[in-house]
């Protein structure tokens, strides 16, 4: 249906995954134009690449256009949507365009609750460092280039593939790796097994799948292996980090606080040591990942992944470290509690004081849902401050709000601070932080420019 003869207007063309789609079709030669709402990095960067980008939202903006792309963020009563359905033009979702970027290559397709865009860019990264010139789009911009998405020469593409919406259905990659299965955007599933059900699908209707990469430590893929066996033709693969039969494995894992070190295996077989120079101990199970992915169905050597993990930088605002006039600033975007979790666990590891979270409760289902497990992260820090709860295009549930959440939280014995508007966060902490702290913000773009400009002073009063 879609073709690249086609010109597509992107609605939103500056949010990062949009953008990514949009960066490639261009570089493959698809007539690409888009609109937002506000100038940022990312439409900046379109715009250099010769991508016309409008600001602001009309119905005059599709002009030219046979297809209207949109994400799952965009409603359906945006201006433009709205003129596309009344000219007649066709509307395509963000993962039509993914599909149409990755037609004719080899593709990796990692999907997940958690790491997906970390274990797309270790793979990424590792073509990369082999000499490779993969395709890629990736829902956040690598460290080491910039960029979070390009159009490669090579035979190979490497995209991160959202399941929050079930858009991942429109998708048949050619290689899969599913990292985890947690229950999340209680928007759009019931449960954990609607999750479940919902990726199993994905599996086995995906008439082009060669190989199933699976974290069998994660209790969410162990149902989903259940679900497909003997289902798939794929070659399965399963990895981790655990003691039990894995295809590769992550193991004897050293959390070093801004670096975590492990040996990596292959089957029983040890490979060598691994010295990642990123913090966070999960990030041996997303190396891992990698590791399958790219040794098992891209036939890349040890050595060469060995030396893409060892040389790998990160994503912007995955527990991204600045250090400001004797305080340690982190900027993640996680929201949900088993990340947070986690980053918490190794930031402990890290030096510091006391170590304090600023976070916006994001979503009435996930905090309903939820609620107990932040309040078991939260104790990883020393103080919370909780500002006012944001609740995306979700209607408000009866009793929960951000008062409620503060209590559960509260009720668990954590030392936690209401500070309803994001202005008055800085000169909160500014009052109260002291020398040797950390300060770590979950969240989203409003949160880093917060954190960034707070460092930026900091540094020029020092």
């Amino acid at each position: 249906m879609w073709s690249r003869e086609q010109t597509y207007h992107f609605v939103g063309i500056g949010g990062i995954g949009v953008s990514a789609v949009a960066r490639v079709l261009h570089q493959q030669g698809v007539r690409v134009q888009g609109s937002d709402v506000r100038e940022s990095q990312l439409t900046e960067m379109l715009r250099g690449l010769g991508i016309p980008v409008t600001i602001g939202h009309a119905a005059a903006n599709i002009e030219g256009a046979d297809v209207v792309v949109h994400s799952t963020a965009v409603p359906t009563d945006n201006v433009e949507r709205e003129a596309a359905r009344a000219a007649g033009k066709p509307e395509a979702h963000r993962s039509d365009m993914l599909g149409l970027c990755l037609e004719g290559y080899d593709s990796v397709g990692v999907t997940g609750t958690h790491g997906k865009g970390t274990v797309s860019a270790m793979i990424t990264h590792a073509l990369l460092t082999a000499g490779e010139d993969p395709t890629f789009v990736i829902g956040g911009l690598m460290n080491d280039y910039g960029i979070n998405a390009r159009a490669g020469q090579g035979p190979h593409a490497v995209a991160e593939v959202d399941e929050s919406d079930r858009s991942h259905l429109n998708l048949r990659p050619a290689h899969v790796v599913v990292n985890n299965l947690e229950v999340d955007h209680l928007n759009f599933y019931d449960g954990l097994e609607d999750i479940v059900d919902t990726m199993a699908r994905f599996v086995l209707e995906n008439d082009r799948l060669q190989t199933l990469v699976l974290h069998t430590d994660d209790a969410g893929v162990q149902r989903l292996a259940e679900r497909v066996a003997g289902k798939t033709a794929a070659r399965v693969l399963r990895y981790g980090t655990g003691d039990g039969p894995l295809d590769f494995a992550a193991r004897d894992v050293d959390d070093r606080g801004d670096a975590v070190a492990f040996t990596a295996y292959r089957g029983d077989a040890a490979l060598g040591r691994v010295t990642l120079p990123v913090p966070g101990n999960y990030n041996a199970d997303n190396a891992a990942g990698a590791l399958a992915l790219a040794m098992g169905a891209l036939g890349l050597d040890f050595a060469t992944v060995k030396r893409a993990l060892e040389s790998y930088h990160g994503l912007e605002n995955r527990f991204t470290v600045r250090r400001a006039a004797g305080l340690t600033l982190v900027k993640d975007y996680l929201s949900h509690p088993t990340g947070m979790r986690r980053v918490l666990e190794s930031a402990r590891r890290m030096p510091h004081g006391r170590i304090w979270c600023v976070f916006k409760p994001y979503r009435f289902t996930l905090m309903r849902y939820h609620g107990e497990e932040y309040a078991e992260a939260f104790r990883g820090c020393d103080e919370v401050v909780i500002t006012t709860m944001y609740a995306a295009e979700e209607r408000p549930i009866d009793g929960i709000d951000t008062p409620w959440f503060v209590g559960v939280l509260r009720e668990a014995g954590n030392t936690v601070h209401h500070v309803p508007e994001n202005a008055d966060v800085v000169p909160f902490l500014d009052a109260r932080v002291e020398r040797g702290d950390m300060v770590i913000f979950f969240g989203g773009d409003d949160f880093f420019r917060m954190a960034d400009a707070w460092a930026d002073r900091r540094e020029a009063e020092a």
